[in-house]
C-alpha cells in the first residue's frame, strides 16, 4: 500500500462527505482533502422507503463532482451508503443509476457495521483506545450506538431515528410549535427505550459524540461560552456537559421557525431546519441514559472507511500503536515539515530533564509534559515556510494542522509554547496568547521558558551537549553542562544564556550555566 491514495465517500441521509488520504508503506495516513454536500437523500419521506427522483438527481450530481476530484488525484474510491439507501425499496435502482452515470460502486452497510466504521474513525481522533467508550452518532436517518474498547466492539445497535427523519415526521412545514415538540420528545423516548435498556446494562468510561447534529450542538455550546465566537474553533476533543446541552437545546426549541434558528450562534445554516429534531434526539438520549458529559470526535464514518480499507490490506491498524494517536500525529506533522530530527531529540532530552527538576515544586503534571514534548518536536517546523519569523510560522502550522487526539485548548497551548521558543516573550497584546485562561498562560510561560533554554543548549544543532546536571536552591538554578571534549560549548552556553530570562521570570530563579 506504498503511497496509495484512498478516497472515502459517506453517502448519508442528510449529507454526502468525501475524504481523500494518502497511505504510506507503514500504514500511516495523511488526510489530503475533505468535501461535503447537503443532498437530503431522505427528504420527502418520513419512513425512508423511497428515494425520490429529485433526491436521486441531487445525489448523482454530487457524486459526479466527487468523482472528478478523486480522478484528478488518482484516488481509489470506496463509497459507503447508510440509512436512506439501505432502507429504500428502490435502492438497487439508486445503486445502478450511480454506477452507470458516475462509475462509482456503492457499498450499502448495516447499521451495526456503520457503527463499527465510525468507531474506527474516532479511535484515530480521540485518545480513548484503552477506554471502554459509548459512541453516539446521530445521522439524518438513523442513530448509531456502540460500546467498544481497544478496537473491539462489545455492543452495537442502530435505530431508525435521525434528524431528517424526525423533521419530516413532525416539523416538515418549517415551523416548530410547542405541541409538536412535546409529541416529538415522547416519540423519541419510545423509539430509544429498547436500546437505552440495553445500554444501561453495560459499563463505559466515556461518551463520544460524532457527526453533524452532535458537533453542531457542541459548536453552539462553545459559542455560548466564548464571547469571541466560534472563529477557528476545532471541535475535536471538545467536551460539553448535560447542563450545557440542556441550555442550548432550550434556546433552539424556543425558536419558532427556521429563520430564527439561523440567527443562533454556531448553527450551520444548511442544518438550521433539522437541528431542532437533532437537539430533541440528543437531549432525550442524554436524559434517559443519565449522561453527564460528551466528548466530540472530528473523525467519523468517512475516516473510518479509510482506516478499515487500510486494515483489510495492511493488517496493522488494530495493533497497540493506536494508543499513540497524539504522538503519531505530532511526528507526522514534524516529518511533513522536514524537521531536524537529531536536533529535536537532543532538545527534547534536555527539556524533559529540566521539566523533571521542577514539576513537583510548581505543580506540573504529565499532561503538561505532553504539551512541552509536542511543542518541542514542532518548535522549528516554521522553517518549512521561511527562516525569518519561523517561530510565528510554527504557531500557524500547529494551529491549522490536524493534530489528532488534542482538544482546542491543548492545541492552543502547544502552538503558543512553540511560538515563544525564541524572540519575544508572551505579552497581553498578543491576541493568541491572550485567549488562554490565566492558568494556561502561566503554564505556557513556564513550558516556553524550559524550551528556550533547552533549544539554546543545542544552538549549533551539533549535539555538543551530552548531558546536564541540575542543582537548585531557593534563588539559584545551577545548570552544569557535560559536553563533548572535542568541541567548544561556547555557542551553546551563549544560546541558553541569551534565552533564560523567560525561565527566570516564570520560575523565580536566577539561572547559572557553567561547565
Amino acid at each position: 500500500m506504498r503511497n496509495k491514495i484512498l478516497a472515502a465517500i459517506d453517502i448519508g441521509t442528510n449529507s454526502f462527505h468525501l475524504v481523500i488520504a494518502t497511505v504510506n508503506d507503514k500504514g500511516i495516513v495523511k488526510i489530503l482533502s475533505k468535501d461535503k454536500e447537503v443532498v437530503r437523500l431522505g427528504k420527502g419521506s418520513s419512513d425512508m422507503k423511497y428515494i425520490s427522483p429529485e433526491a436521486m438527481e441531487r445525489a448523482v450530481d454530487t457524486l459526479k463532482r466527487f468523482k472528478i476530484i478523486c480522478d484528478s488525484g488518482k484516488a481509489e474510491i470506496r463509497a459507503v451508503a447508510t440509512s436512506a439507501v439501505r432502507e429504500a425499496l428502490n435502492r438497487l435502482e439508486f445503486i445502478n443509476e450511480v454506477s452507470e452515470r458516475t462509475g462509482i460502486k456503492v457499498e450499502v452497510v448495516s447499521g451495526v457495521e456503520e457503527a463499527r466504521l465510525i468507531y474506527l474513525g474516532i479511535l484515530q481522533a480521540v485518545n480513548v483506545y484503552d477506554n471502554r467508550i459509548l459512541l453516539i452518532d446521530i445521522g439524518g436517518g438513523s442513530t448509531e450506538f456502540l460500546i467498544g474498547q481497544m478496537g473491539q466492539v462489545h455492543f452495537a445497535n442502530s435505530i431508525k431515528l435521525g434528524a431528517v427523519r424526525l423533521t419530516e415526521k413532525f416539523f416538515s412545514g418549517g415551523k416548530f410549535r410547542a405541541e409538536d415538540i412535546v409529541s416529538a420528545k415522547l416519540y423519541v423516548r419510545s423509539i430509544i427505550n429498547p436500546v437505552v435498556r440495553q445500554i444501561k446494562e453495560q459499563k463505559y468510561d466515556f461518551v463520544i459524540g460524532t457527526s453533524g447534529t452532535i458537533t453542531t450542538l457542541g459548536t453552539m455550546i462553545y459559542g455560548m461560552k466564548n464571547i469571541d465566537g466560534i472563529s477557528g474553533f476545532n471541535f475535536n476533543n471538545f467536551k460539553f456537559t448535560d447542563t450545557e446541552l440542556y441550555g442550548v437545546a432550550k434556546e433552539i426549541l424556543s425558536a419558532e421557525n427556521t429563520q430564527r434558528i439561523k440567527q443562533l450562534n454556531g448553527v450551520d445554516s444548511q442544518r438550521a431546519d433539522i437541528i431542532t429534531a437533532g437537539a430533541i434526539i440528543l437531549e432525550q438520549i442524554v436524559k434517559e441514559l443519565s449522561i453527564k458529559d460528551i466528548t466530540l470526535s472530528g473523525y467519523a464514518l468517512r475516516e473510518g472507511i479509510i482506516f478499515d480499507t487500510i486494515d483489510k490490506e495492511h493488517n496493522t491498524l488494530l495493533k497497540g500503536d493506536m494508543k499513540n494517536i497524539r504522538y503519531r500525529s505530532v511526528i507526522n506533522l514534524a516529518r511533513h515539515c522536514g524537521y531536524d530530527e537529531t536536533h529535536t531529540v537532543k532538545v527534547l532530552d534536555i527539556a524533559n530533564k529540566i521539566f523533571d527538576s521542577l514539576k513537583e515544586k510548581f505543580g506540573l503534571d504529565e499532561k503538561d509534559r505532553e504539551i512541552l514534548e509536542a511543542a518541542t518536536i514542532l518548535h522549528d517546523i516554521g522553517h518549512s515556510i521561511s527562516h525569518a519569523q519561523h517561530h510565528r510560522h510554527s504557531y500557524y502550522l500547529i494551529r491549522n494542522s490536524e493534530l489528532l487526539g488534542f482538544n482546542n485548548d491543548e492545541l492552543e497551548m502547544i502552538a503558543n509554547v512553540a511560538r515563544y521558543h525564541r524572540k519575544s516573550h508572551p505579552k497581553v497584546k498578543h491576541l493568541e496568547f491572550n485567549k488562554l485562561s490565566s492558568l494556561n498562560k502561566s503554564k505556557v510561560k513556564m513550558l516556553a521558558g524550559i524550551l528556550r533554554i533547552a533549544d539554546g543548549l543545542d544552538r549549533g544543532h551539533n549535539s555538543v551537549i551530552k548531558d546536564i546536571d541540575i542543582n537548585l536552591n531557593d534563588k539559584m538554578y545551577n545548570l552544569k553542562i557535560i559536553y563533548d571534549k572535542d568541541k567548544d560549548p561556547a555557542l551553546e552556553v551563549w544560546g541558553a544564556n541569551s534565552r533564560k530570562e523567560l525561565f527566570e521570570e516564570s520560575f523565580g530563579y536566577n539561572v547559572s550555566i557553567n561547565y
